[in-house]
């Protein structure tokens, strides 16, 4: 991957997430930023082949993880907490075929958020910028037996070193 710009403050991460957990042994460990400037989540990734659904092509779902995550945590850039919120809708939008075993970009952001639903927004990107899936997102807060263990996980939530 190319030098990232020195902007580009990094986001924490769990330890089993999918997506992000540095310690889960098959999944993606993206690292995630922030580009205040753009008020964007950004997160440099080259999916493995292992992730294929035909060869050379990502599988629909590992595209449509990556762009839930994404596009999530577009609601962390400037939170006052830690913003922990799911996903209650996810329209996916496959333009293209996303190819394994190249450089590619997650942009997520926020279109709209209020107390507790945020309508959010991604897309993943090649190189020269063709959009190779889009997303819209309604999250919402979840209710306080849902975050019970998330308070026990949160002590590992921590940017990568």
């Amino acid at each position: 991957m190319n030098k990232l710009p020195a902007d580009w403050t990094p986001q924490p991460t769990a330890r089993m997430c999918f997506v992000c957990g540095r310690e889960n042994p098959v999944g993606l460990r993206l690292h995630f930023y922030e580009d205040l400037e753009k008020e964007q989540v950004i997160a440099p990734v080259i999916i493995p082949d292992t992730y294929q659904g035909y060869p050379g092509i990502t599988h629909g779902g590992i595209v449509a993880a990556i762009l839930d995550e994404t596009s999530g945590r577009a609601i962390m850039i400037n939170a006052e907490s830690t913003p922990f919120w799911v996903t209650a809708k996810l329209e996916l939008h496959y333009h293209k075929p996303t190819p394994t075993e190249t450089p590619l970009t997650a942009v997520g952001w926020v279109v709209k958020r209020r107390r507790r639903v945020a309508e959010v927004a991604g897309e993943i990107r090649t190189a020269d910028g063709e959009v190779t899936a889009s997303v819209k997102a309604i999250m919402v807060y979840p209710h306080e037996e849902t975050l019970k263990d998330w308070k026990q996980e949160q002590q590992f939530w921590q940017v990568q070193e």
